[in-house]
């Protein structure tokens, strides 16, 4: 197993001060990097855990944060935060570009190989920085379909890999349709994958708080959408011997 470097990164961002977690590969050399974004409830130990082993493949990995170093464990709270955030993609492109921003700058990330991988919120905010027409070199995002403002879907450079699960009440086969649409009006490589009777968030272990309806974990589906990413980055972001 690769030995791996963490450590907490403090910046600003939508006028609060985010806490993110940085992972970093063995070795001083540059490496490939990744923006990895996290659900509406924000920054948890899933997502750290994703950046390690995102690391442990030679990925510099910077799991970025929504809502200033807090995790939104009430649903009525992190909707009160999300939704107007989800409908503003100014904000989000701030959000996004302040953790792009901290991954520039660390010495060990090529600041020409950079993908975002996100879920839900954090899935959104890498489709805005490709609408925003921010060099990546693949973006994929799992239970964030979320359409963007008329045409901007052109300025995305990269393959782009949805995934979402057949029974997610949050993202309608309507909603799909919708984002499907924008990506093969604007020429995207794009992909969806659809994993057949999973929810909302199928992707994130069971909590120990209160969840909104149609959201749950699906070990199998989480296991498969992992690997789909993977692939994503070994195709798009291959990292050298």
């Amino acid at each position: 197993m690769t030995t791996v470097t963490t450590r907490t990164v403090e910046y600003p961002a939508d006028g609060l001060t985010m806490i993110g977690h940085l992972a970093l590969p063995a070795g001083v050399d540059r490496r490939p990097a990744v923006l990895l974004g996290p659900e509406g409830t924000g920054l948890s130990d899933v997502e750290r855990r994703r950046a390690d082993a995102l690391a442990e493949l030679g990925y510099v990995a910077l799991a970025f944060d929504l809502h200033g170093g807090r995790y939104l464990s009430d649903p009525e709270e992190m909707l009160a935060r999300c939704l107007p955030l989800l409908a503003d993609p100014e904000r989000m492109r701030d959000i996004g570009h302040a953790a792009l921003d901290v991954l520039h700058s660390e010495p060990r990330t090529d600041p020409d190989r950079i993908a975002a991988v996100g879920y839900g919120t954090g899935g959104a905010i890498g489709l805005e920085l490709g609408r925003d027409g921010v060099d990546l070199r693949a973006i994929a995002t799992v239970n964030g379909l979320i359409t963007g403002r008329p045409g901007e879907a052109a300025h995305i450079r990269c393959p782009v890999w949805a995934g979402v699960g057949s029974e997610d009440p949050i993202m309608s086969p309507a909603q799909r349709e919708a984002f499907t649409a924008e990506m093969q009006a604007a020429g995207v490589d794009w992909r969806l994958v659809v994993y057949g009777g999973a929810l909302h968030a199928f992707h994130h272990p069971s909590v120990d708080h209160t969840v909104r309806p149609g959201v749950g974990y699906h070990p199998r589906h989480a296991q498969r959408a992992w690997r789909d990413v993977v692939a994503l980055l070994s195709e798009c972001l291959p990292v050298a011997d």
